[in-house]
């Protein structure tokens, strides 16, 4: 049992594990040992999320799913399948905790009269200024 939340709490069967070989530095037990953890899971058909919890999960990490709906995390940080298996499971709990509160509302402001005021000011002092660049007409 993954437990996000005291409310929210993924049941491990559907969760789908593999291994395979890892890559990198590690001698003999990197060619002999399935250290590689794949985690695959299939967001859409769980209930253990909310439904605007799930949807804002399918719409942030929506690049890493699969054609089918099937999120894959994958980790060969360790060197034993225990500590890789369980670090996709935290880093799996830790995409669901990020998207766990919506988001808030932006409210529209508007500029104060003082903000205003100032802003026409400069725009005023910036006109005299290219103004008085000019050269002088032959009427003045």
């Amino acid at each position: 049992m993954l437990e996000i939340t005291s409310n929210i709490q993924i049941d491990e069967s559907e969760f789908d594990f593999s291994f395979a070989r890892s890559g990198g530095p590690g001698g003999q037990n990197v060619n002999k040992v399935n250290s590689k953890a794949m985690l695959r899971w299939n967001p859409g058909e769980s209930d253990a999320l909310p439904h605007g919890v799930r949807q804002r999960f399918i719409n942030k990490y929506q690049h890493r799913f699969t054609k089918d709906g099937v999120l894959i995390l994958r980790s060969q940080k360790y060197r034993d399948q225990g500590r890789n298996t369980a670090d996709c499971m935290d880093r799996l709990r830790q995409m669901i905790l990020d998207i766990i509160t919506p988001p808030t509302q932006r409210r529209p402001t508007k500029p104060s009269r003082g903000a205003k005021q100032r802003r026409l000011t400069s725009k005023k002092q910036t006109s005299q200024k290219k103004q008085q660049r000019r050269k002088p007409s032959m009427n003045d």
